[in-house]
Formats: C-alpha cells, structure tokens, sequence
C-alpha cells in the first residue's frame, strides 16, 4: 500500500499566512502600499478632523441654505455672511449680438484682456488674448494706481491689435465680493486674494476704472458691464446650453451665482419687464464668518487664517480654494513631523516655512496611481526634505488626499445646496477655475458627493466653462449694447 505523505504546516507558517491576509485587507482597506504601516493608526488618528462625516456636509448644505435665505431678506441681509447681490444681468445672448468687443478679467496675480467680434451671420471669433501681471507693489498700492496701471495696458493692448480708433463696449470682470447697484455700477465690500489698495473699498470699481480710462487720449472704451467671473461663468456656458443655472469658480478662491426669481430677491431695485429672473452673485467664500462653520474648522484653519490679511473673514474659501490647501497640507504635515509621525531621519526646514508647499503639488502628487510615490518623491527633494522614507511619501499623499476631498465635499455641499433651491428637473452648473481644471479627482468627488445629497428626481451636469470670466464678460457686454441699441431704436 502506497503511503501518502501530507505537508502539516508549522505554527509559525500558519501565523505569518494569518498576518499577510490580515496586512492584505488592511493594506486594501486604507488604499496604501502593503510597506507603510507603521504608526498609521495613530497618523489617522491625528488627521481625523479633517474627514469629513455624511452627517456634517449635509449639515453645511443646510446651514448655507439658511444663509442664503437671511441673504436674500431684504431686513436681515446687512447680518448675513452669503450676501446675495443681485447681478443686473437679467438677459442672455440670442445671436443679434454684433461688433467688437472686449473683456478685462481681473482676479489675481495677472489681469488679462480679451477682444471679440460677434456677428449675426458669423460666429463669435476670439481676435486676441493678453496677460499682464499685477506686481505685489501693484496689488498692495492705491487704488488709483492699480487703475492707472490697468488703463495704460488697456491702452497697449488696443494700440497693438489696431482698434485704438474705434468705440470698444467692455465687459469688466471684477473677481472681488462688490455690491452691485446696477449693471455698471459695484462698490468693492472687501479685498480678497491678497490685495490690499488703499481707497478702493467702498467705492464703484467700474467708475475708478473709467476715471483712469479718461485721463488717457489714446483709448476709447465704454464700460458696459461689471461683473464677477462666476456670473461671467454662468453666461459663456448659457450661451451653449440654456438649462445653465449656476456658476461656479474654484481656483485661487471660490464662489458660485445662480439663476433666482426676483419676487425672492427683495434686494431687487431694478426696472421690473418681462425677465421675472436675475443672476444673484452669492459671494459664498464668506460662508462660516460667523461662526456656523467652527463645528468643521481645524487648528490647521484657524493657524492659517490668523496669518492671512482678512483673519477671520473668506473662512469657507480659506478651506476648499486653491489658495490655500497646499498652505493647509503644509501645516498638517509639520504637526505630524514634530509628533514624530513622519520625517523621522528627514530634516524638513524648508518646510517650516509659509506657503512653500503650493496647492499645485496636490495635483502632481494625486494624478499618479496609488502605488506610484515617484512625483512625491521628486517634490519632497525639490523642498529639500533629506533620508524620507516611502511610508514617508505615502503619508504625505494620504494627508493632500484628506484635504483635497475636504474641500471637494464643502463644494459639493454648496453646489447641491443651490440644485434643489432651484428645483429644476435637470441643471446645468459651469465651472471654472484652475483647481478644477487641474486636480485630477476634484470633479469625480463632487458630482459623487453633489448626487447623493440632491433631492430625488433632479438631475446634473457638470460642465467646464470655456473662459468664463473673459469670454463671459464679454458676451455680458455684447447683450448690454444690443439691448441699448434696441431701446434707441424703440425711442
């Protein structure tokens, strides 16, 4: 009788399978490199209030509607942190738009000017597009300096592309919270994004940009429409797409329009005509200055805004913008160094230093697979971390994932907000901005985020904006000039 030999494992062999099956689910649980284990409970742990529960963006999205409601009311509005200004962009283009036209978008570091030609039997052609840059001595001057500096570029730009000597109607992008009194008329509430000019604050930007325009003898443009880039947004997409309701930017800060009746709007002190609607410019970033926020907020917030201009104001644009969420993963990043949960054997000086960490490097570091740390590694060198280790890389992606779909969820919130305050079957939400342009999961994470917190029955679509804020602007501009035209001709 032939005997069969049977292979009985050792107890060591069968605790090693047990502790490589339990690495396994664990590994497959927390979506990180079976190498890096060591110590993330307590990684976690440390990094837990920046996650955000279903329980607490469903609570945002409820406080922002009543926000948005005291916004709206006429009696409460002084009070309110979205402060709902209506637009006065009531009309959307209907191709009898004609000429030339251009755009000022400013908004940050640059300013750009764009020139377009419509025409009822041509479609819209794009002559030219220029930036020029807003130097820190610029953007921390007067206000009349800042003007002067953009006339003179104006000035430049028209020179170049041969249309000196004709009449241009401008569509004025205007990227700052404003109250807006009228189509051509915005005072200024506050600076945002690092501008500081002195004498602006309170005062119509339209008229001190054609104060500056009149000092000069070689330009002739009519401001036509100001407006911010969101409601800019909203109208180069509508031009396409009619089910367009809201605008939404979320670059270097954040804010969102949309489209609301006027009877809602007892703000509303315009001429009343056929359009029963207007284009309400939220200015959201304010969102949780007055606290309804502070349940979300982290240390990590309040450290950064304490070193910010505005402290204590733009408290929801300080934690979704691009801004800053590479200042917020450089501030979690050095807690957890000092706690001794990352960069052990590393020196990380540059790192102790404000804003090297750029919101940029979240998009490099997350467009890679999970288990590809090679452009993490590449930026920790290039920041002068010495001896990091992989888990080291791994931790560093696991924080700017934790902070990125924050921020996502926050937009989400609003976003979903706005959707079923409009209560439409289908809306169409256009979007811009550099951080939802580049960030490789932004959009994935809000519109799965933004589906689970619509009411039943709505429908979305997510849609890119095709330059918004100069294209947008200038399309603003081209329908303020036909309906002057029309109403010339009506008289």
């Amino acid at each position: 009788m032939e005997s069969t030999n049977y292979y009985i494992p050792s107890v060591s062999a069968v605790l090693s399978s047990i502790t490589c099956l339990f690495l396994f689910f664990i590994v497959k649980k927390r979506r990180i490199p079976p190498f890096v284990l060591s110590r993330w409970n307590e990684l976690e742990e440390k990094c837990s209030n920046l996650i955000l529960s279903n329980k607490d963006i469903k609570r945002v999205s409820t406080i922002l509607l009543k926000e948005i409601e005291i916004g709206l009311c006429k009696e409460t509005n002084k009070i309110a942190d979205i402060k709902c200004y209506p637009t006065y962009v009531r009309n959307l283009p209907n191709g009898k738009e004609k000429g030339k036209f251009l755009a000022l978008d400013l908004g940050g570091t640059n300013f750009r000017v764009l020139l377009i030609q419509l025409g009822e039997a041509t479609p819209e052609k794009e002559f030219a597009s220029r930036e020029f840059p807003l130097p820190d001595l610029i953007r921390n001057s007067s206000g009349e300096v800042l003007f002067d500096h953009i006339a003179e570029c104006l000035a430049l730009f028209v020179k170049e592309f041969k249309v000196d000597k004709e009449i241009l109607p401008l569509g004025f992008t205007f990227s700052f919270p404003c109250r807006q009194e009228g189509l051509t008329k915005a005072k200024l509430v506050q600076w945002t994004k690092g501008f500081t000019c002195s004498g602006v604050v309170g005062h119509d930007v339209a008229d001190l940009l054609q104060k500056a325009i009149h000092k000069r003898d070689d330009v002739n443009i009519k401001i036509m429409a100001v407006l911010n880039d969101t409601t800019g947004t909203l109208m180069s997409s509508a031009y396409k797409q009619p089910d367009c309701k809201i605008g939404l930017i979320i670059g270097t800060g954040t804010n969102a329009c949309y489209v609301e009746k006027v009877e809602n709007m007892e703000l509303w002190d315009g001429e009343s005509d056929n359009s029963n609607q207007c284009i309400v410019n939220t200015e959201w970033g304010a969102f949780g200055d007055s606290g309804s926020l502070e349940f979300i907020r982290t240390n990590f917030d309040r450290a950064l805004d304490s070193t910010t201009p505005n402290c204590g104001k733009q408290l929801y644009e300080k934690m979704i913008s691009g801004k800053y969420l590479g200042e917020i993963v450089r501030r979690v990043l050095v807690y957890l160094a000092k706690e001794g949960l990352i960069f052990n054997n590393s020196s990380y000086v540059r790192l102790l230093e404000a804003d090297t960490f750029k919101t940029k490097l979240l998009s490099e570091i997350e467009e890679k697979p999970e288990n590809d740390l090679s452009d993490c590694k590449r930026i920790l060198e290039e920041l002068g971390i010495t001896n990091f280790s992989q888990e080291d890389c791994a931790k560093v992606r696991y924080v700017c994932q934790l902070v990125s779909k924050r921020a996502a969820f926050m937009v989400a919130a609003g976003v979903a907000t706005l959707i079923n305050k409009i209560n439409e079957k289908h809306t169409v939400v256009a979007v811009d901005g550099t951080l939802y342009r580049k960030h490789p999961h932004f959009r994935h994470l809000m519109a799965q985020k933004i589906k689970q917190l619509i009411r039943p029955g709505l429908t979305f679509e997510l849609m890119l904006s095709e330059d918004g804020s100069g294209r947008g602007a200038a399309l603003v501009a081209a329908v303020a000039d036909r309906m002057d035209r029309e109403e010339t001709n009506r008289n």
